[in-house]
């Protein structure tokens, strides 16, 4: 089966190579050595990836899912250079695919058992599927429609006769005698009281018909709950089995199962993404990678953020903990300061960032002002807060950051270190459970003293990262503020954002509708005042610790 394609299959022979600097770098620490090796996405393979979308975009069989695509660009013994494809996860069904490089090693291994498995999997979604399609939930709605519109119609009639039976008892006059009187009376009780045994005739037929319903349809959906535990169970075991057996070879020769490069946990599908997949083939294969791409192709992922035609890095979960063992064995690349800033400079002390609160769950840094929150996706907007401790924790790969600053805006950031304390945390930023509240200082002086600005924020997507003010597709926007002192021409003010939009105190700051100034330094937004940094500052967060399960109120003094 032919893997190694030619460069003619994907570009013209007349090719330019681009002398840009790459767009993008996979890296990692080698285990060994501790250097730090990289490989990057160079204009010549997103060329070469682009030959291969138009190749996709002339064949329907590509376009029945969405999922991510990646070629090597590799260099032979010989110096010839030709180029890897591969796909993530299966491609129609199937893992082995003529013209692509087969899945790691190691599914050989348990493709009997995968096979067995699924085979449960599939059998356990079609009872669950028939068992939610049980023509006794329909017969138990259409009854207890039917019964709650006899019961309708009984009450509106009771209630007919109840109003007649009062103005009787208000026309009985005095020529009656008391006895008839009387007589009267308890005819109009016994009417009241069979309309109450004909109420509850009704309620004890409705339960005798609807209770074997209910029964049933209780005993099924704990049969769906029961199927339901087994699927995870059974899926857990295979992903276990598949993780124990796959093995990785680096370009030093050295092979080591998932489990052992993870042994903290591996999220599902670790090792069929497109990244490891190539690498691992390039160093079994005595191939020198020269660059890569990875692109997603099909309709967009379940949450949108992946979409059809664009680049992205390693996966942070499944491919980027990897990284660092998979480039191992490669000569580590040398990249002029024009190009990329050195080590040096790229990862300084972990003192620059001021950790204000640390425990095994999670850790809070102060970030400084004109430094980003995580990794930008080109090769000039690699340093980061979560890059450098990424590089200075001894279990930095595990985090992840829980919520962002902007560049310039300085503060209190959070960050998780394991996937579950992530979840839980985001989870509070979602709901709005998280006090946050910012310090800022205005380029003029504001004249409410406090208030809420409630605007609708939009972010033109041929305009980013500018947010606006709109009416009509904008997200609903909530901020409260509080002027705390106000110093010849500017103000010092207080934000309580109630939202978390981007760019969300900016906007309502400069925008006519909202405060109508800008912060100090927000030349995004139409500051022209002269000054080092923009003097926005996440002073305060306050939030319940979920594995703790009491309150951190955290602080940062205000820098400016």
């Amino acid at each position: 089966m032919v893997v190694l394609h030619a460069l003619s299959d994907f570009i013209d022979c007349d090719f330019a190579v681009n002398d840009s600097s790459p767009s993008y770098w996979y890296e990692g620490r080698s285990l060994e050595s501790g250097h730090r090796l990289k490989l990057p996405r160079t204009s010549m393979s997103e060329a070469i990836a682009h030959g291969l979308m138009q190749q996709f975009a002339n064949n329907d069989y590509y376009s029945r899912e969405g999922k991510m695509y990646g070629i090597l660009l590799i260099e032979l013994p010989n110096g010839e250079q030709r180029v890897l494809k591969a796909f993530s996860g299966l491609l129609n069904g199937s893992s082995v695919v003529a013209g692509w490089i087969p899945p790691i090693p190691g599914r050989d291994e348990v493709v009997l058992e995968e096979t067995r498995t699924l085979a449960q999997l599939d059998a356990i979604k079609q009872e669950i599927l028939s068992l939610k399609q049980l023509s006794e939930r329909q017969q138990y709605k259409t009854l207890v429609d039917e019964f709650e519109q006899q019961l309708q119609a009984m009450s509106d009639r009771h209630r007919h006769c109840k109003h007649q039976r009062q103005e009787k008892r208000q026309q009985i006059c005095n020529p009656l005698t008391p006895e008839a009187i009387t007589i009267a009376l308890e005819q109009l009780d016994e009417e009241s009281r069979q309309h109450g045994i004909e109420r509850r005739q009704l309620k004890r037929y409705q339960n005798e018909v609807l209770q074997p319903l209910q029964q049933l349809i209780a005993a099924t959906d704990a049969r769906i709950s029961e199927l339901k535990q087994q699927r995870k169970a059974l899926s857990r075991q295979l992903q276990a089995q598949m993780h124990a057996s796959y093995s990785l070879t680096n370009f030093s020769g050295r092979s080591r199962s998932l489990q052992q490069l993870m042994p903290t946990g591996l999220p599902t599908g670790t090792g069929d993404c497109c990244a490891p997949k190539l690498l691992h083939y390039a160093a079994t294969h005595n191939l020198k990678p020269l660059a890569m791409a990875e692109f997603w192709w099909g309709a967009s992922s379940i949450n949108q953020d992946k979409i059809q035609g664009e680049f992205y890095g390693a996966c942070a979960e499944r491919c980027q903990p990897l990284m660092g063992f998979l480039l191992s064995g490669l000569k580590p690349i040398s990249i002029p300061d024009r190009n990329f800033h050195p080590t040096s400079t790229l990862f300084p002390t972990k003192a620059e960032i001021p950790i204000l609160y640390e425990d095994e769950w999670l850790i809070a840094v102060n970030k400084p002002a004109g430094l980003l929150s995580v990794p930008g996706r080109y090769s000039d907007r690699q340093d980061s807060v979560l890059s450098r401790l990424r590089h200075l924790l001894s279990d930095g790969m595990t985090l992840a950051s829980v919520h962002r600053l902007d560049q310039e805006t300085s503060g209190i950031l959070l960050l998780a270190r394991d996937r579950q304390t992530h979840r839980q945390l985001s989870q509070q930023f979602q709901q709005r459970q998280v006090h946050k509240v910012y310090e800022a200082i205005l380029s003029g002086v504001a004249i409410a003293e406090q208030g809420v600005i409630d605007l609708p924020l939009w972010g033109d997507p041929e305009n980013r990262p500018y947010q606006k003010v709109d009416w009509q597709r904008g997200k609903p926007s909530l901020t409260q503020f509080q002027v705390m002192a106000r110093q010849q021409d500017y103000t010092r003010i207080e934000f309580t954002p109630l939202t978390g939009r981007t760019h969300q105190l900016r906007v309502h700051a400069a925008d006519v509708r909202g405060l109508g100034i800008t912060i100090l330094g927000d030349r995004l937004y139409g500051c022209d005042a002269v000054t080092s940094r923009l003097h926005l500052h996440a002073r305060e967060l306050r939030f319940e610790h979920p594995q703790l399960e009491k309150i951190l109120h955290l602080q940062a003094t205000t820098p400016f």
